[in-house]
């Protein structure tokens, strides 16, 4: 049995990848706030996909590839399939867009909480164990099925809390406090799933077919940078309830006022206005013999 080194570059890589599972977890609460207050199905929609992308890709993928960069056994160099690297992914995203929309159409409830958080988590563990299968290295990869049960219980729990907080956490510091608990409950059913496996290896049998480490680093860092500042940007250029509200104030003060009413005429208690014709179209300028002299 070889030896596995799942810190080779010592604290670095498991503080980068918590750091980035705190990142994505931040942004992912946020954006599933928004889809509270968003107006229209296609904003819905909108934030539904940046939440998703957020957790799905940045706080779990993503720290899941970063821890994998101190992964070493002793004796191979590891490769990774792309096709399948890119699937599990696109399954972590995928997964967690869906208990998004699960939890967060229709009414809330435990039931839609509980198939939520079931769906999602069974999806973290598919992604977790795909990426796994997609590393090519000189040996066999056996896993011990007590410690594979207890990182997917570990993955539906902490999938169905990350969900239950999208839908109640609001903002500052509970979206804080909320974020370092999904990073930890990411990160430790990723090294419970880790410590799981043993590799059995063997003679070399020349060269592995896959990408190296080095190789896909550089796309994966590119891929995160572009999608935090696209979030971060979005997040800022998205109107806030305040805005809104500053703006339906504008909008009653720009309102046309009624017309006033035509002024109403003074009293004329006599008729002396009824009664004069002076100066009135076809009436006659008196004359002075229509005066009797004083």
């Amino acid at each position: 049995m070889a030896e596995i080194d799942h810190f080779e570059y010592g604290w670095i890589t498991p503080a980068l990848s918590y750091a980035l599972s705190v990142l994505g977890s931040a942004l992912g609460l946020i954006s599933a706030g928004r889809i509270r207050t968003a107006t229209s199905p296609g904003q819905r929609a909108w934030w539904g996909i940046l939440a998703a992308w957020a957790i799905g890709g940045t706080a779990i993928w993503t720290m899941h590839f970063m821890a994998m960069l101190g992964f070493a056994v002793e004796g191979t160099r590891i490769r990774y399939d792309v096709p399948l690297t890119v699937g599990s992914a696109l399954i972590a995203v995928i997964t967690v867009g869906i208990g998004l929309a699960v939890v967060g159409t229709g009414r809330f409830s435990a039931a839609r909480l509980l198939a939520g958080g079931l769906f999602t988590g069974a999806g973290v563990a598919a992604m977790h164990y795909t990426g796994m299968a997609a590393m090519r290295l000189n040996g066999r990869i056996d896993y011990d099925t007590t410690r594979v049960v207890l990182s997917i219980v570990i993955a539906v729990v902490a999938a169905t809390v990350a969900l239950w907080l999208a839908v109640t956490v609001r903002r500052g510091l509970a979206i804080v406090g909320a974020a370092l608990l999904m990073a930890v409950a990411v990160n430790g059913m990723h090294y419970t799933g880790m410590s799981a496996m043993s590799v059995h290896s063997h003679a070399g049998q020349g060269d592995m077919s896959g990408a190296g480490v080095s190789t896909l680093l550089v796309p994966i860092v590119l891929a995160v940078v572009f999608g935090v500042v696209g979030l971060v940007y979005a997040l800022l250029a998205a109107p806030t309830d305040d805005d809104r509200a500053a703006a339906a104030y504008l909008g009653t003060l720009r309102e046309p006022r009624p017309s006033q009413a035509p002024p109403v005429p003074a009293a004329d208690p006599v008729g002396l206005r009824a009664r004069s014709t002076l100066g009135r179209p076809g009436t006659p300028f008196p004359s002075r013999r229509d005066h009797p002299p004083r």
